[in-house]
Order: C-alpha cells, then sequence, then structure tokens
C-alpha cells in the first residue's frame, strides 16, 4: 500500500492510494468510476465539515423564536448556552478515547448520526428544563463530532503531506452559514421550529452522510499519552488568542440574530442574516488565508485580523442600524477568519511541545471559549445590557491584536 493518497490531476483531490473502496456486485465500470472520484477521503470529511456547521447554524438561526416561545430572558438563555457547553465539555474526552479505539472515521459518521438526533429532539422540549437536557445532549453530539472529525482530518492530511485544514473550516463556515439561511426560507413559508429541525437536518444528514462512508485504513493508534494538557510556555500565549477569538465565535453564533431582533429591532426573519454575513466572510477569507499568510506573515496577518475585528463589533454596537450592523458582521467574520488556523499552525510547529499535544493544548482553550462565550455574553446582558456585553468582543479583538507577536516565537 502506498504511504500516501495521491491526487487527481485536474482536481487536486485525494484519490486511491491508502483507502479502500468496496462497491456491489453488478456495478458497471463507469459508475465505480463516479463513484470513486465522488467519495474521495477529503470530500468525505468536508462533508463531515459542512454538517457539523450547518445543524449548528440551523439551531442558531431559530434561537429568537425558541426563546420567545418558552418566555426566557436573556440571562435564562445564557444558563441554557451554558447546558450545551457543559454537553460538549463532557463529551471531549470521551470522543477522544473512542476515536483512538475505534478510529476517527468510524467515529464521526456515528456522532454525526447523533448530531442529527438531537437537533430533531430540541423542539420537542416544552419548559426550559427539558431544553436544557436536550442542550447537553446536543453539546454532547456537537463536541463529540468535532473532534473525531478534526482526528480524521489530521490522518487524511498527514497521508496526502500537504496542508487541507483550512479548507475543512472554510466547509464548516460555509455549512454554518447556508443552515442559518435556512432559517429564513423557514420562516418565510411559515415553517414550524420542529418541521424546519427535521426536515434541512435529517435531509442535509442522509446527503453529507452518504458522501462520507467510504471504507478509510487508518493509521496505526498512537499510545496513549496520559491526561489530557492545557497550553505550558510560550503556548499559553497562541491559546489565549484562540480563547479570545472562540468567545467571538461563540457569541456570533448564538447571539447575533438575538441582537438585531431585540437591539436593532428588525424581524425575526431579517435577523437570521446576521450570522449568515458572519459566516459567508469566513468563508471567503480562509480561502484566501493561507495565501495571505504567505504573503504578509502570520504575525502582521493576525495583527490585521484583531483590528479588523475590534472595528467589526464597534459598528454592531454604534452603528444604530440594521445595514451598519450586518456591515460589522461581515467585518468581524473576515477578521476571527484566520486566527484559529494561525493558532493551530503555531501549535503544530511549536519546538517544545510534540505537535499532538500541541494543538490538543490550544484547542482546550478555543473550543473552552466559543463555549464559555455565549453564557458569559448573555449573563453580562441580564445585569446590563445586550450591547454592554458585546463591547467585551471588541475588548477580546484588541487583546488578540497586542498578543499577536507570540505566534512568530517558537
Amino acid at each position: 500500500m502506498a504511504d500516501a493518497l495521491s491526487t487527481d490531476a485536474k482536481g487536486g483531490l485525494p484519490r486511491g492510494n491508502g483507502v479502500t473502496w468496496t462497491h456491489g456486485k453488478g456495478e458497471d465500470v463507469s459508475r465505480k468510476k463516479f463513484v470513486l472520484k465522488l467519495r474521495t477521503p477529503w470530500r468525505a470529511v468536508m462533508a463531515m465539515f459542512f454538517l457539523n456547521g450547518a445543524l449548528f447554524g440551523i439551531w442558531a438561526s431559530r434561537i429568537p423564536a425558541i426563546k420567545l416561545r418558552l418566555g426566557l430572558g436573556d440571562g435564562a438563555l445564557g444558563l441554557l448556552l451554558l447546558c450545551l457547553a457543559a454537553g460538549a465539555i463532557i463529551a471531549f474526552p470521551i470522543a477522544g478515547r473512542l476515536s483512538d479505539h475505534f478510529g476517527a472515521a468510524r467515529m464521526t459518521r456515528f456522532f454525526a448520526q447523533f448530531y442529527v438526533l438531537t437537533l430533531v429532539l430540541l423542539p420537542l422540549a416544552a419548559t426550559p428544563i427539558e431544553l436544557g437536557a436536550a442542550l447537553v445532549l446536543f453539546g454532547m453530539a456537537h463536541g463529540a463530532m468535532d473532534v473525531a472529525m478534526n482526528g480524521w482530518g489530521a490522518e487524511i492530511e498527514n497521508r496526502l503531506k500537504h496542508p487541507i485544514m483550512s479548507s475543512l473550516h472554510a466547509a464548516f463556515s460555509l455549512g454554518a452559514g447556508l443552515g442559518a439561511a435556512s432559517g429564513y426560507a423557514a420562516i418565510a413559508l411559515d415553517m414550524s421550529v420542529a418541521l424546519h429541525f427535521w426536515l434541512f437536518g435529517i435531509g442535509l444528514g442522509a446527503i453529507t452522510l452518504s458522501l462520507a462512508t467510504i471504507a478509510w485504513l487508518r493509521p496505526a493508534p498512537h499510545p496513549s499519552t496520559g491526561s489530557f494538557l492545557l497550553p505550558h510556555g510560550a503556548l499559553i500565549l497562541v491559546g489565549v488568542i484562540a480563547f479570545c477569538s472562540s468567545i467571538g465565535e461563540g457569541a456570533m453564533a448564538d447571539w447575533s440574530a438575538v441582537f438585531l431582533h431585540g437591539v436593532i429591532g428588525v424581524t425575526e426573519a431579517k435577523a437570521v442574516f446576521g450570522y449568515t454575513a458572519f459566516s459567508t466572510a469566513m468563508v471567503v477569507m480562509r480561502i484566501a488565508g493561507d495565501r495571505l499568510v504567505a504573503r504578509f506573515g502570520a504575525v502582521a496577518t493576525l495583527r490585521a485580523s484583531g483590528v479588523v475585528s475590534s472595528i467589526g463589533v464597534i459598528c454592531i454596537i454604534a452603528g444604530g442600524s440594521y445595514e451598519v450592523a450586518l456591515a460589522g458582521f461581515v467585518l468581524v467574520g473576515l477578521g476571527y477568519a484566520n486566527i484559529m488556523p494561525i493558532a493551530f499552525s503555531r501549535a503544530a510547529n511549536d519546538t517544545r511541545t510534540p505537535p499532538g499535544r500541541a494543538i490538543a493544548a490550544v484547542a482546550t482553550l478555543g473550543y473552552g471559549g466559543m463555549l464559555i462565550g455565549p453564557p458569559t455574553i448573555g449573563f453580562v446582558a441580564a445585569f446590563s445590557t445586550l450591547s454592554t456585553s458585546f463591547v467585551l468582543l471588541a475588548a477580546l479583538a484588541v487583546a488578540i491584536t497586542l498578543l499577536a507577536g507570540s505566534v512568530g516565537n517558537k
């Protein structure tokens, strides 16, 4: 078996070597070739990243409707979002061990099915307590799939011997944006939250899982390295950068629609476009991210990202109109897009910590920020205003700019 996957000369996509392909009896040669080209490892894991983002975007787009139906205040919503965070934190170590034992590809597909199931359960919650329990399961599924699919992506990247993680995270952002946009379509069609979640969740799950169903020969499992480690030494500042960025990303997902609907005063249908604008901007910038870093360097790109993000948050808070707020969400998306990829790249090249441990350590703070951010915004808003709570995001973006030099120190 070859050490690395070859690539399609026309599309630059992985194919063939290192992958076991299976086909049913009676398939003709042309169909076999079509399936082989369609179900490449790169496309398979990209479909999972897309689904992970889309399911989260679907949930985020209908938070205002769920909040209104259950009569939740900002503080109560923040507490419920903490249930989602708790579920993900519980799932991280479990998903890591299961992926090591059964394989990242296999567990990615399993967790994807579980994720779809937990999404369709959310609208069935009739009380805040029931919603909290459902969000714990939803958070567990989201976090577990996140760990597994990143592990699978890393396996494919190592086999290919060239980077693909930026494109995978772009697929996540694209999925999140389209998932959020589905909320607008559902509202325009007067579709209930339950029907929206069931129709789009199950439909996208079926399509993406069909693309992801390939027989992947995983590399030999690594020996256990003990307990999960937090960053240490110079890597701490890189982890702080990831933490600051992820707080903002989580806040955009869960509070953008609430802000536009409750503060700016637009309709629920228009409010979903805040997260759509943010996610779309992230996709565009992540596609261009590798070239920007190559031309200007990681430190300069990171500093510019912090500045653009802070300007975007100021536009959201002080703009006073729907159009200016949307422009602010675009700027925040452009700014946040390359921060996490740069942080992970710096971690992988740390000279004092093995790449796997370094990436895992930074990811702990990164994902922790994404999960802690939304409930924090809710708690601050409960004691002041939602606009005041968004000031925290601007301050964190400034902190990223000030700490950018740490990614240049190995």
